[in-house]
């Protein structure tokens, strides 16, 4: 009897070691990430062998490594039910917590692991990958050091502290601590040389830092790196449209868009596609881009979001901002959490002069993407464009009618929301002419209010007084200032206004104390086709009972965008209906022509520690009365430094012999000169209504 039950024992002992030969299949199926298949095959083993440890063990990892993480942490639960002291089972336990996305419960089930064993290379690198997944990236990579001790060059935890390096690299770029970033990264080349998700976020934080050159030679990195080659020019075109060379990016956009062949995938197909399309909007190609943007439609009865947003980005470029808002909306609606939904409407909203709504979409953009730079800096300068400044200018101007004057204007807005502002401004202004001994010295001083009625409608008012004081008068005079700015059209913007002031360009017109009401309509129009035009036109009339017609057109042609170069024609009508040669110039006929250059590099768009500048130079022909054809020339010419994003300085100079620029007796033959130097400081951190 005893030898019967021994031979049984025996029987099925050496049945179970058969049977663990052959688990080595299963086995081989988990090591080479063949999960299902791993699942199905100790799902069987079990049905054989139902606690058995190593097959329970197994089975849970399949499952868990197969995306049923809820279940494999129900099952490694039972196991240590069944065995609360078996080290490994509270490995796989720790392991499944993580696959389940349970990082909090991991974190604190590992450290009681590491009390246990801290020795274990497995406890410590399970520890250091729940860190990573809190986002403790330096706790994380001092961890899987640890690990990285007992296992020197182990595969599994160099990719760990691979990705480690990654995630706290992308948090010093959030933070924009761009050199720490830059040398963690560099790190990752020590185990994995060229690297391409490392060269990826290397990129990124270039083109982010505005590193532009270290940005291109990333990506021809990249573009060593086999199959990669469209990656890399993608990239590249981006680069070099940051760079403002905008007719390169779209070289290397083409040359991506070549490349495509059979063999590339959707997602790069499709990003390469969406790079060129950008890349021709960017050089205002704008037929081009609609008909490509079409085709993708066409082919889409849903269009994906990437698509919609090209569509937006054309018709901000072209600034139709109501339809580009209407495809941010379509966006938005499919994915809240859309980046270019959110940003790209706040952009259109601050555009359409929506600035309150404008904020909340950017500050909707930084809920999902926190401290994101682009959305960070968008309310920065919305905020400073809110944010109470002080301009103060002194000027010295001359002529060769030996008239001299000195000034000092200064000027303040005090925005109380994104609505509503108050003005102020006060000028003081002295001129004197030694050859006929008269001087004379103003003081103007306008107070007045700012509101937007609409959207695209901003009245303006202000009223002051100006004060003279010369040898041989004195008086005060009303100073009126009133204008509506109106938005009609797209690229569109008019002005109508009233002005009421003195006639003061030297001490004998300030003496005669001539009052000026003016009646003024500016009017300009933009294209998406680089042509522009400008038109101004005065009607006064004045206390001396006189009436004047001024009108002033200028056609132009934009030739390039950065820095800012336009080149046209202007023309000039002037006309008086009474003529006083003797007091000042008043032609019953005068007209100018003149061809201009202007090359600018605006203040607005220099970043802080960036000079800025501007140029323009016009000559041309002016034809007084029935007098001979004179020439003409005009010089002005600008130079300043940002030192910060709230304070500014500028040096300015100006030179015209046109006769209409003046209001002197006997223009004739008159040259002007004036030159002077401007300071600009945004007084407060934040706006009034932010505080």
């Amino acid at each position: 009897m005893k030898l019967k039950y021994f031979i049984v024992i025996t029987f099925l002992f050496i049945s179970f070691l058969g049977y663990s030969q052959d688990m080595k299949e299963g086995f081989t199926y988990l090591e080479t990430g063949k999960y299902k298949e791993a699942e199905f095959f100790f799902k069987n083993v079990l049905k054989d062998y139902p606690t058995n440890k190593t097959a329970r063990l197994c089975y849970g990892r399949a499952i868990g490594l197969n995306g049923k993480a809820i279940k494999a942490v129900s099952l490694f639960s039972s196991l240590l039910k069944d065995y609360p002291t078996d080290f490994e089972v509270k490995l796989n336990y720790a392991e499944s917590l993580l696959w389940s996305k349970n990082y909090a419960d991991a974190k604190v089930y590992y450290q009681t692991l590491l009390k246990e064993n801290d020795k274990s290379f497995a406890a410590l690198l399970g520890y250091a990958n729940t860190l990573s997944n809190l986002k403790e990236f330096e706790k994380a990579l001092i961890t899987v050091d640890k690990a990285l001790t007992i296992l020197p060059g182990n595969p599994n935890a160099l990719v760990s502290k691979k990705y480690m390096r990654l995630g706290l690299a992308n948090t010093k770029v959030t933070d924009q601590k761009y050199d720490e970033a830059e040398t963690l990264l560099k790190e990752n080349f020590t185990s994995f040389k060229n690297d391409k998700e490392t060269l990826l976020n290397l990129a990124n934080l270039y083109l982010i830092s505005n590193q532009v050159e270290k940005a291109k030679s990333t990506y021809k990195i990249i573009g060593e790196i086999p199959g990669n080659e469209l990656t890399s020019l993608n990239g590249i075109s981006l680069s070099y449209h940051l760079d403002s060379d905008d007719k390169t990016a779209l070289i290397f956009s083409n040359k991506a868009l070549e490349s495509i062949n059979n063999r590339t995938s959707t997602t790069l197909k499709n990003q390469t596609i969406e790079r060129n399309i950008q890349a021709l909007i960017w050089n205002k190609k704008y037929k081009l881009a609609t008909t490509e943007i079409n085709k993708l439609l066409k082919d889409n009865e849903n269009p994906e979001n990437w698509i919609l947003s090209l569509r937006a980005t054309l018709n901000i470029y072209k600034s139709d901002f109501k339809q580009s808002l209407e495809d941010y909306n379509l966006i938005l609606k499919k994915d809240s959490a859309s980046f270019d939904g959110n940003l790209g409407k706040a952009n259109a909203l601050k555009a359409s002069g929506y600035y309150n709504n404008a904020y909340k979409s950017a500050e909707n953009t930084l809920f999902f993407y926190e401290k994101q730079k682009d959305a960070t800096n968008f309310i920065k300068q919305l905020d400073l464009s809110f944010t109470p400044f002080l301009e103060t200018k002194v000027s010295y101007s001359f002529d060769n009618g030996d008239n001299e004057a000195n000034a000092y204007d200064f000027k303040t807005e005090i925005p109380f929301s994104t609505k509503f502002k108050v003005l102020a401004n006060y000028n003081l202004r002295t001129t004197a002419n030694p050859i006929t001994d008269l001087k004379a010295t103003t003081n103007n001083l306008l107070l007045g209010v700012s509101y937007q009625l609409l959207n695209n409608l901003t009245l303006k008012g202000s009223f002051g007084v100006t004060s003279l004081d010369s040898e041989t008068n004195k008086y005060n005079q009303l100073l009126t200032d009133i204008s509506l700015n109106i938005k009609p059209f797209k690229l569109q913007n008019l002005e109508v206004g009233y002005k009421r002031d003195i006639q003061n360009f030297n001490a004998a017109l300030l003496n005669e104390q001539i009052v000026q009401n003016n009646l003024i309509l500016n009017y300009s129009v933009s294209t998406n086709f680089n042509l522009g035009w400008f038109t101004q036109y005065y009607y006064t009339w004045q206390s001396d009972e006189n009436a004047r017609n001024l009108l002033f057109t200028s056609l132009y042609y934009n030739i390039l965008a950065k820095p800012s170069m336009k080149a046209g024609i202007n023309y000039q009508n002037l006309s008086f209906k009474n003529q006083v040669p003797t007091v000042y110039f008043s032609p019953s006929k005068f007209n100018a022509v003149e061809i201009f250059v202007n090359l600018i590099k605006d203040e607005a768009a220099a970043k802080k520690k960036e000079w800025f500048y501007g140029l323009t130079a016009a000559t041309g022909l002016q034809y007084i009365e029935n007098d001979d054809t004179q020439s003409t020339y005009r010089v002005q010419a600008k130079l300043g430094y940002k030192f910060s994003e709230r304070a500014l300085i500028n040096i300015y100079g100006l030179q015209s012999n046109i006769a209409s620029a003046v209001a002197t007796a006997g223009s004739a033959g008159f040259t002007y000169t004036e030159f002077g130097l401007r300071f600009k400081w945004i007084i407060l951190k934040k706006p009034f209504y932010k505080k």
